[in-house]
């Protein structure tokens, strides 16, 4: 059964959206949809999915296996142009525990969130095959660099890599690395960069600090690397070099937020 898995940033949505899953099935001339929010735990190898209500079902009766075969590949490129990524292990269903919310523990980190910019214009103009090869580079390079700069991949969303560091400096430099690095391969990223508390709940994080930084690297044009000022401001003594990008109001988010564009 094919599996399509569209990531948001964390499972709480403020104006933006939760992760979603969809899954597509012919049998003869029948097609089974199956399709509902899920939350994402962990990352990688180790990444589990899980539907947090029963997901919605639907059949559709195509008359003719050529017909039901035809709209199964419909719906499969439906998902793929909808920033969706095939997803190949089982998605579980699980109970959400009432007390789930006591076990959330705080904490502080820069909070890094990379995306490719025009990834559906590339990927359609290099095919399935040859996209799925260099997205396979795209997150090799990534991950180099983060284990270089001693970052934490949180979770991928598809075409982007949201991961969190300790210092921001470590955050700002893994970015501007990353950027250099993906246009070997002819990829432009836009970054976004915050400071913030979030919670954790064994390989679960939530918080509104993970929506701000999305919001910030939607403000980035293709090659930039934007920050919030709360990780401008825990860099005064850094030698980085900043240039301010003015106040913005960030979609869903409250008050408005002074960015600033790091300079090379």
């Amino acid at each position: 059964m094919p599996k399509f898995l569209r990531i948001g940033v964390h499972q709480s949505n403020v104006s933006g959206y939760t992760s979603k899953a969809w899954c597509v099935r012919r049998v003869g001339s029948a097609v089974f949809l199956k399709w509902g929010a899920v939350e994402v735990l962990g990352a990688g190898d180790g990444r589990k999915v899980y539907w947090t209500v029963p997901p919605r079902e639907k059949t559709i009766r195509c008359g003719t296996a050529q017909r039901a075969n035809d709209y199964v590949k419909s719906s499969i490129a439906r998902r793929r142009n909808h920033r969706y990524e095939p997803l190949a292990g089982p998605i579980a269903l699980r109970r959400r525990s009432t007390e789930r919310s006591t076990d959330l523990k705080p904490a502080l980190a820069t909070i890094l969130i990379v995306d490719i910019v025009r990834s559906t214009e590339k990927a359609a103009k290099l095919g399935d095959a040859r996209w799925t090869k260099v997205m396979g580079h795209y997150y090799a390079a990534v991950r180099k660099e983060l284990k270089t700069s001693r970052g934490k991949e949180v979770v991928t969303t598809g075409d982007g890599v949201l991961a969190t560091f300790k210092a921001p400096a470590a955050g700002v430099r893994c970015a501007t690395a990353i950027r250099e690095a993906v246009r070997t391969l002819g990829l432009e990223i836009r970054v976004g960069l915050h400071a913030g508390e979030y919670k954790v709940s064994g390989a679960e994080v939530v918080g509104l600090a993970f929506h701000i930084g999305a919001r910030v690297a939607a403000k980035a044009r293709a090659g930039e690397v934007l920050v919030s000022s709360a990780v401008k401001d825990l860099m005064s003594q850094s030698q980085i070099c900043f240039r301010d990008h003015g106040v913005h109001q960030l979609k869903g988010v409250p008050e408005r937020w002074r960015l600033y564009r790091v300079e090379d």
